[in-house]
C-alpha cells in the first residue's frame, strides 16, 4: 500500500497536546477518522470531522467502557495483511476498512501506581483496549502506523507530506516503541500484584520497565553515552530536586547513591564524604557542622572532588566550609536560603535537597548488574539486625565506648568496597582501608591513612567486612593501637584470630553476617 487513499485512523487518547494537527493533515489526506467518545468530541471542537467508534462497529460500549474497541470490525481492520487475498476478501465480506493508523494513549496505571490508590482502584486503569490495540497495530507494522505519544507526531506529518505515507522504517521504529511501552506497563502491573500478594524467594520470571528520565551527561568516561531510566516505583535518585549545577554524569549518579546510602545508614546528623563510590571519611556527631570537620579530617586529599552527603540541613555556616574546598556534589535533606545563596557563587557545584521521606524510608529492594545481556540480581543488602545480637569472643569485654565506635565502624564497613578495614571512634572515622585484595593491606592502608591525617588509632575501634582468613590482619591492627575489633566471624581459623586477639589484650565481636561489596 503506497498511498493513503481510503483508509482508516483509529484515535483514543488522553492526552490532547499536538492531536489536532496530527488529525487535520490525516483528514487532508482523505483519510477516515474513528475515535472514541472523548477524542471525538475534542476533534470536532477543533473543526475536525470524526465518527465516534460504536457507531463504526455498530456495538455500544458496554461494561462501564471496560469493552468498546475489542471488536472484530477493530482487529480485522488492524491485523489483516494487505498482501494476503483472502485477508482482504475477508475484510470485503465483513464489511470492515483496513484501519491504516493507531493513535492511542494508555490508562495511566504508573500515575496511579505513584498516588497510592487501594488495590479495588487500581484495577479500573489496567488497560486492555487500548494495550491490545497496540499490540495488534505494533504486529502488523508491515501496514499499520502505531501512534503511542505526541512526540511521535512531528516525524509522522513530515513523512506523510513528504511520501503520501509513512516508511517502512519509521513503521517499524515505531512498533518497536510500541512493544516497549506495552512492556514497561506491564511490568509496572506486575509489579502491583506482586505486593499484594508478596513471593517467598526470587521470582521465576521478573518483568522490568523503565523509562528513560533524563540523559546523562556522559558514562564513566566522555566517550560513553549515559541517561537514568526510572521505574514506576519512587526513587531518591529520580524524586530529588538539583538546585544548580552542571548536568549530572553516570559516576555522580554512583557517588551520589553511596554518599546518600551511607549517610542515611549513620542516622541524623551523619555526614558522609565519598570518592570513587568509596567512603574517604565519615562521621556521627551531635550537629552537621561538627560531622563535617570530622568527616574531612580523616582524609582531606581524598575529599577534593568528592561527594558530601549531609543527614540534615545545611545552613550558612556549613555551606561556607564546603565552598572553600572543590566539590563534584553537595546532597542534603534541607538547604536553607542563607545556605542557597553562598552556594550559587560557585555556580558548578550541583547542589541537591533529597526528599525527607528517602531518609527515614525503610531500605529494601534489591540490587542488580546488567552484564553481558545477563541479569545478576540479588535482595539488597539493608539493614543491620546483627547489631542486636553482637557475640563478644574475646576474654576482654568492649565498654560502652568501644559498643558505639563498633556499630558505627560496622555501619560504614558496609559501603566499602571489600576487602575494607574501617578504623573509627566514637565520633567518625579513623582511616579506611579499602579495596584491596589482601585484609592485611587493606589493614595497613587504614592505619597508615589515620597516620597521615594526623589521627590516633589508640583504643579505636576495627571493623572488617568479612572474617579474617588468618590472625596477621588482628596482629597488624593490634600493634597499631586499635583496642577492639568487630567481625563477621566464620573462618575456619577463628580460634586463632581470637588468640591473638587475647595475647593483644584486645577486645572481639563477632556479628555473625558480613557485608562484601562487589558493585
Amino acid at each position: 500500500m503506497n498511498t493513503l487513499d481510503t483508509s482508516t485512523a483509529l484515535i483514543s487518547v488522553t492526552d490532547k497536546a499536538g492531536l489536532a494537527e496530527l488529525a487535520a493533515a490525516l483528514r487532508g489526506r482523505g483519510i477516515h477518522l474513528i475515535a472514541s467518545s472523548g477524542t471525538k468530541t475534542f476533534l470536532e471542537g477543533q473543526g475536525i470531522e470524526a465518527e465516534e467508534i460504536s457507531a463504526y462497529t455498530g456495538s455500544p460500549e458496554i461494561l462501564g467502557g471496560r469493552v468498546k474497541t475489542l471488536h472484530p470490525k477493530i482487529h480485522g481492520g488492524i491485523l489483516a495483511d494487505r498482501d494476503n487475498p483472502e485477508h482482504v476478501a475477508t475484510l470485503g465480506d465483513q464489511r470492515t476498512n483496513p484501519i491504516d493508523f493507531v493513535i492511542v494513549n494508555l490508562y495511566p496505571f504508573e500515575a496511579k501506581y505513584r498516588e497510592g490508590l487501594s488495590a479495588s482502584e487500581m484495577i479500573e486503569f489496567i488497560d486492555i483496549g487500548g494495550i491490545t490495540l497496540l499490540r495488534a497495530a505494533a504486529k502488523n507494522h508491515r501496514h499499520v502506523t502505531v501512534v503511542t505519544s505526541p512526540d511521535q507526531y512531528k516525524d509522522i506529518i513530515a513523512e506523510i507530506d513528504a511520501n503520501g505515507n509513512t516508511t517502512p522504517e519509521l513503521r517499524t521504529r515505531l512498533a518497536s516503541e510500541a512493544f516497549a511501552l506495552t512492556s514497561t506497563y506491564d511490568a509496572a502491573i506486575s509489579k502491583f500484584f506482586s505486593e499484594l500478594v508478596p513471593e517467598d524467594g526470587l521470582k521465576r520470571k521478573l518483568p522490568l520497565g523503565f523509562t528513560k528520565v533524563a540523559d546523562v551527561r556522559y558514562g564513566e568516561n566522555p566517550h560513553q553515552r549515559a541517561a537514568l531510566y526510572g521505574s514506576v516505583a519512587a526513587s531518591p535518585l529520580t524524586d530529588m530536586k538539583q538546585l544548580q549545577g552542571k548536568e549530572l554524569s553516570f559516576n555522580n549518579y554512583l557517588d551520589i547513591v553511596g554518599a546518600f546510602g551511607l549517610a542515611r545508614d549513620l542516622g541524623q546528623n551523619a555526614v558522609a564524604i565519598i570518592k570513587h563510590t568509596n567512603p574517604c571519611g565519615a562521621a556521627w556527631c551531635d550537629d552537621v557542622v561538627h560531622s563535617f570537620r570530622r568527616a574531612l579530617a580523616c582524609d582531606k586529599t581524598s575529599a577534593f572532588g568528592g561527594i558530601v552527603a549531609v543527614n540534615g540541613t545545611i545552613n550558612a555556616e556549613l555551606a561556607g566550609e564546603l565552598t572553600q574546598m572543590f566539590l563534584e556534589v553537595v546532597i542534603a535533606r534541607a538547604i536553607d536560603e542563607s545556605a542557597r545563596d553562598l552556594f550559587a557563587k560557585k555556580k558548578n557545584l550541583r547542589v541537591i535537597e533529597m526528599p525527607d521521606t528517602h531518609w527515614t524510608a525503610k531500605k529494601g529492594g534489591a540490587l542488580a548488574l546488567f552484564v553481558e545481556e545477563v541479569l545478576l540480581y540479588q535482595d539488597e543488602d539493608s539493614g543491620f539486625p546483627e547489631l542486636d545480637a553482637l557475640d563478644v569472643v574475646t576474654k576482654k569485654r568492649p565498654g560502652d565506648y568501644d559498643l558505639l565506635a563498633a556499630k558505627m565502624a560496622w555501619k560504614v564497613a558496609k559501603h566499602v568496597k571489600s576487602n575494607a578495614i574501617i578504623i573509627a571512634d566514637s565520633e567518625g572515622t579513623v582511616g579506611i582501608g579499602a579495596g584491596q585484595m589482601s585484609r592485611v593491606d587493606s589493614s595497613q592502608i587504614a592505619t597508615r591513612k589515620a597516620f597521615d591525617a594526623g589521627l590516633s588509632v589508640n583504643g579505636a575501634v576495627a571493623a572488617s567486612d568479612a572474617f579474617f582468613p588468618f590472625a596477621d590482619g588482628v596482629v597488624e591492627l593490634a600493634k597499631a593501637g586499635i583496642g577492639c575489633v568487630v567481625q563477621p566471624g566464620g573462618s575456619i581459623r577463628d580460634k586463632e584470630v581470637v588468640e591473638a586477639a587475647d595475647a593483644a589484650g584486645i577486645s572481639m565481636l563477632f556479628t555473625g553476617r558480613r557485608h562484601f561489596r562487589h558493585i
